[in-house]
């Protein structure tokens, strides 16, 4: 169906009272001020959470509209992020948390349609965070000419004289009274710059920027499809023989690799000599997730619901029958990941890979279902942007760092796991989120030596934590938890805490230690 979008239009003269512009000016300055308080120059912690806050807060006290209706919901979603921001503040929650905040403002201006339209208003939001300041500039200045022009402006040939003429009169009793000179010298003009730079500059204009399309919304508009519009379109070689002899085509070969799967994935067959089951595994990850993202492109584009190819039974049996095997490779996919894991060891983007995978899956099904329940176009791009938005909420909560790090902690070899010998350069790239493992596996009978290293490795961690915790800046509450635990299981457990600083996870270790290739 083809849509075509609108600019919005001009808006209205700029309101004055309880909401006018200048409540919206102010508001965006002290949330600017605010951000460099909490922010510049060393970023934040938990405090994210709270200027999160007080940006929604800003928003529903100026924008009455959006405490009503679907608004409510995006709101909700925002405090929720929020609230993720100040436990365990990352760019995800940040990022969910403003998609929310703008669907909060724009949600009372457009109807709540499908995620496609969404998705152009939400980029076309994003636009004019250059645009705004620029557009707003031009109807201040209409509007202070239809009202005969700017008082200021009007005032300004008025204080021309007055202002140079005492100007000149103080410097001259300056020069005359040193009194006078000696409290005009105590006036140093140089502490109201000293501590500006390009850098804070650059800061408050991109946070300037960001906020001010959230106090003054414009809705990118869709006109109404035309009657036709979402007729059937000819697409050159496809016709019903050919899609068939496609789909005949395509399940022959996706059976042999399916086959080949479920005979050496999920069967454990002995692989031909020569070739380890992790380099089967990785090898064949994400070509066949670029095969299954193929297929469904494929199906989405021949077979639209209403045309004639889709109301062909012998077409729609193929078709399901290519989705099966496609959700089947997918599986094979993860099995894969999931085999190579267990060779090395789990990463952040692994599990990422894993979760992706997840989607694709579920993405074929939902075609399967469009084709065979005659859903719309519009349905579909809804439940996958509902699959990835759950998706990504989740991951906003849960700590994937965490996840790896007790993973490759419980299958290490050092502690008697069947994984290999563990990656301790990539659990200090892990950071805070690697401590509370690493507690727990120096509390397990350990070689000499490898306790010795997931000390150091853990005292090195605390050392990085500790003094980023004293800055309420920098403060967050998952930290502070972890921090908590920490000291409380060093105490129970009697264990070395000492600087470790001296060293770096990349220095010679024991053979055994060697930390393993992130593949």
């Amino acid at each position: 169906m083809e849509i075509a979008a609108r600019l919005p239009a001009a808006p209205r003269p700029l309101p004055r009272g309880r909401h006018s512009f200048q409540a919206k000016a102010a508001a965006a300055i002290l949330l600017v001020a605010a951000a460099d308080w909490l922010f510049f120059p060393d970023g934040g912690g938990s405090t994210f959470g709270a200027w999160a806050m007080a940006a929604l807060a800003a928003v529903l006290a100026l924008l009455p509209e959006s405490r009503r209706g679907p608004a409510r919901i995006a709101a909700a979603a925002a405090f929720l992020f929020a609230l993720a921001l100040a436990w365990d503040p990352s760019i995800l929650a940040l990022a969910l948390f403003w998609t929310s905040l703008t669907l909060t403002v724009l949600l009372p201006r457009a109807a709540a349609d499908d995620a496609w339209r969404w998705a152009l208003r939400l980029g076309w939001q994003a636009l004019r965070t250059v645009l705004a300041p620029v557009t707003d500039g031009q109807h201040i200045r209409e509007a202070h000419r239809r009202r005969g022009g700017s008082r200021m402006a009007a005032a300004l040939p008025v204080l021309i004289l007055p202002l140079l003429g005492s100007a000149l009169f103080l410097s001259l009793f300056a020069m005359a009274n040193p009194i006078i000179a000696e409290a005009l010298g105590r006036i140093d003009l140089s502490l109201l710059v000293a501590g500006l730079s390009v850098a804070r500059i650059a800061f408050w204009t991109a946070v300037a920027l960001a906020l001010w399309p959230l106090f003054r919304p414009r809705v990118l508009r869709f006109d109404p499809a035309a009657p036709g519009a979402a007729a059937e379109a000819a697409l050159p070689g496809v016709s019903a023989g050919s899609v068939t002899l496609s789909l005949l085509a395509f399940n022959a070969l996706f059976a042999i690799e399916n086959g080949l799967d479920l005979t050496f994935l999920w069967s454990g067959a002995r692989l031909p000599a020569g070739m380890t089951l992790a380099a089967y595994a990785h090898r064949g990850a994400y070509p066949l997730i670029a095969t299954a993202l193929l297929a469904g492109l494929f199906v989405l584009v021949t077979l639209r619901p209403g045309s004639a190819l889709a109301a062909s039974p012998a077409i729609r049996r193929l078709v399901t029958l290519w989705i099966t095997q496609n959700v089947l490779l997918v599986a094979s996919t993860a099995l894969r990941t999931l085999d190579y894991v267990e060779a090395y060891s789990l990463t952040r983007l692994r599990i990422a890979a894993l979760i992706w995978m997840a989607l694709v899956a579920v993405g074929l099904v939902l075609i399967c279902w469009r084709i065979a329940r005659q859903r719309s176009g519009a349905w579909l791009i809804n439940a996958n942007c509902a699959a990835a938005a759950i998706a990504l909420a989740g991951c906003a909560f849960v700590d994937l760092g965490g996840i790896a790090a007790a993973w490759n902690v419980r299958h290490a070899r050092e502690a008697g796991g069947p994984g290999q010998p563990l990656d301790f350069c990539y659990l200090v790239d892990l950071g805070p989120s690697a401590l509370l493992p690493l507690l727990e596996m120096e509390q397990r009978p350990l070689a000499q030596r490898a306790r010795e290293r997931v000390a150091w490795t853990r005292n090195l961690i605390l050392d990085r934590m500790e003094p980023r915790q004293t800055d309420w800046r920098a403060w967050t509450a998952h930290d502070a938890w972890r921090l908590s635990s920490a000291h409380s299981a060093i105490a129970a457990a009697r264990l070395p805490r000492a600087a470790a600083a001296r060293r770096t996870c990349s220095e010679p270790t024991p053979p055994a230690l060697t930390p393993a290739p992130q593949r």
